[in-house]
């Protein structure tokens, strides 16, 4: 699909000798999951099988899943796909996940993955990227403000829905 060769000529060209970007492949699965797990504190093994089959064989939207990887173990991965006409805008790139082994943190390694990610859109033709996170949630909230994003123009709204149908 044209999502899987965008990510394979944007990543490429992109990391240093000591970390490298790269599209995931099906064997970097059980990495991630591990990695997520570790950083989430929540186990979500299908949601990631869910994500990685999505991405590859079903989904319309562009989709890219990459990994840093360093002396072939994986450091982090970001989640990104193109979407249009979410709530009347026109396409942008969104960032869905985005994680780093705590204990390589503040290396840089964030910053290269967005940065790939960034590439990857700007190829596709997009112009801007979102991303939306739980407001307490400082930590990934610094690393994006560091990036240069900044309040985006939606307000999310939501409300509980009682088990009455």
């Amino acid at each position: 699909m044209a999502q899987i060769s965008t990510m394979k000529s944007v990543t490429e060209s992109i990391g240093t000798e000591a970390v490298r970007i790269r599209p995931a492949v099906k064997a970097d699965l059980p990495k991630l999951i591990k990695i997520d797990e570790e950083v989430s504190g929540l186990a979500k093994r299908q949601y990631w099988k869910d994500v990685f089959s999505r991405g590859r064989e079903h989904f319309q939207s562009p989709r890219f899943l990459l990994v840093a990887e360093d002396e072939n173990q994986i450091q982090g991965f970001i989640l990104g796909e193109i979407r249009a006409w979410e709530f009347g805008e026109p396409r942008c790139g969104w960032v869905f996940a985005i994680q780093v082994r705590p204990r390589t943190r503040l290396q840089g390694i964030g910053t290269q993955l967005f940065g790939a990610l960034c590439i990857a859109f700007r190829r596709a033709g997009i112009t801007r990227v979102r991303t939306i996170m739980a407001r307490d949630n400082h930590l990934v909230l610094s690393f994006f403000r560091s990036q240069g994003m900044m309040a985006g123009p939606f307000i999310e709204l939501e409300m509980a829905l009682d088990e009455k149908v």
